[in-house]
């Protein structure tokens, strides 16, 4: 084989390009480096198991390394990219016994993902202070929170694990009092995780409300639902610092008094992996991410990327933007191998959509839910917020559901919206999505034909009634 197809990073992007690329150009060598142990895996799904909802840390592989040999990968963990020489096409290459080498290319795809940031608050070195961002994080947080006496090492079942960090979590006591630094998506699902293995919680938020991607609606419902499950939720409450000498024992806020906890776990955002194409003069967009085109194309020759390191085009505002989602990593990365394999394959915009759960409530969002941003955007944002039932009213099960609409007065397109709901509300969120790929305006959502039957939907569906508000919103302007 000849032509190499390098790929740096082992997860969603850039196994999903490799498998494509090896599917389209059998011909062709393909090497994928991963500078860890860890590939392929749900990183979505781990507050899920630290809360015992999965069972195994294996139900989390999406594909192991054997999997990934047989389909003709070179697969080589323990091995760090570290520079990248665009005028020689090559990568050089650290091996986790110090040695290295340079690795040809014609064609790199730089999938080296995000990592956690920390802000202010240094975790390293505190014993029970974790973020969440890796596998090792996941198992070493679950071990943490048992008791010593009662902690199965049978959950933590993948060799690559850090066998060492488990067990050393696993023989302190337990923690009985968590505090969670950031109300984003970690924060919340970490929230009902922690719950659900029996400790005291306090969340701390620095703005107003929960979730700000998703709009005030929705956190002020999601708030109100981890209130009423134990969660002590405090709001307008910046931490200033994770207190302890070897072990966290409380957070110090700006103002009031420290809270009290030993286990302290900060979600306040992660910051794309980028180190690799220092000085090579990359060009890099919002969030410090690498720019990419509608093809995943970086501006140096033969270079690509994507993933949670990557800029993408914004379904609204046809601007680029980084948005670091599942979705976006996968299907971005397949469509860049089917590009290098020479069939030519759009990346596709992204529109920001996501769903988040609380305990009973779910919520969605997608587009420009903000009024600040879509202002940013170009946009004159008019917004309405309805609330209507989730099935017909005589029906079981029937619940408020919260909807947001957010449209540009000018156009009367439909530029973003969110959804909050304790019934099916977060998959209506992509209806939505839909509707705003399409360019939809808000008085061509109001005609859609959706489903109806009293199990599933009134005869006006939620949606349907937000469009309605607000299109009559417009008409009066």
């Amino acid at each position: 084989m000849s032509d190499p197809f390098v790929v740096v990073g082992a997860d969603a992007a850039g196994l999903s390009a490799a498998s494509k690329f090896r599917r389209e150009a059998p011909d062709r060598e393909v090497v994928v480096f991963e500078k860890g142990r860890w590939i392929s895996y749900a990183y979505c799904g781990m507050p899920y198991f630290i809360e015992g909802r999965v069972e195994r840390m294996s139900d989390l592989l999406s594909l192991s390394p054997s999997e990934v040999d047989d389909r003709g990968i070179d697969l080589r963990r323990g091995h760090e990219a570290v520079t990248v020489d665009p005028d020689a096409k090559t990568v050089t290459v650290e091996t986790a016994d110090s040695n290295s080498f340079e690795q040809p290319y014609d064609d790199l795809l730089v999938a080296t993902g995000g990592r956690a940031s920390t802000g202010p608050f240094d975790v390293r070195d505190l014993d029970g202070a974790f973020t969440l961002h890796d596998m090792d994080a996941a198992a070493a947080i679950d071990a943490y929170v048992a008791d010593p006496g009662a902690y199965d090492p049978d959950r933590a079942d993948v060799s690559a694990v850090d066998r060492e960090r488990v067990e050393r979590n696993a023989a302190m006591p337990a923690p009985e009092t968590a505090a969670i630094v950031g109300g984003g998506y970690v924060g919340v699902e970490m929230a009902e995780a922690l719950v659900g293995r029996g400790l005291d919680v306090h969340l701390f938020h620095r703005s107003g409300h929960l979730l700000p991607d998703f709009g005030e609606a929705v956190g002020e419902r999601v708030a109100d639902e981890l209130t009423a499950k134990g969660v002590t939720v405090h709001t307008n409450a910046p931490v200033e610092e994770l207190v302890g000498d070897d072990r966290i024992e409380a957070v110090a806020l700006d103002e009031g008094d420290p809270v009290d906890a030993d286990l302290a776990i900060v979600g306040v955002g992660i910051r794309p992996n980028t180190e690799l194409l220092d000085g090579t003069g990359v060009e890099t967009g919002e969030g410090g991410a690498i720019r990419t085109d509608e093809y995943g194309r970086t501006s140096l020759p033969d270079v690509y990327a994507a993933g949670d390191c990557a800029t993408a085009i914004h379904a609204v505002t046809g601007e680029e933007a980084w948005m670091p989602l599942g979705l976006t990593a996968n299907r971005t990365g397949r469509a860049i191998g089917a590009t290098i394999a020479d069939d030519p394959s759009p990346v596709g915009e992204i529109a920001g959509t996501a769903a988040v759960k609380a305990f009973d409530m779910e919520a969605g969002r997608v587009g420009l839910v903000e009024d600040e941003a879509a202002r940013e955007a170009g946009f004159d944002p008019v917004r309405e917020t309805v609330t209507a039932g989730s099935r017909s009213g005589y029906y079981p099960g029937a619940a408020p559901t919260d909807v947001t609409l957010v449209a540009d007065r000018d156009t009367g397109r439909l530029i973003g919206g969110s959804i909050v709901g304790p019934d099916r509300a977060a998959v209506r969120i992509d209806t939505l999505a839909t509707a705003l790929e399409a360019d939809m305006t808000v008085p061509e959502v109001e005609r859609l034909d959706l489903a109806y039957a009293p199990p599933f939907s009134p005869v006006w569906d939620p949606i349907l009634v937000a469009a309605k508000v607000l299109n009559g919103t417009l008409d009066g302007d």
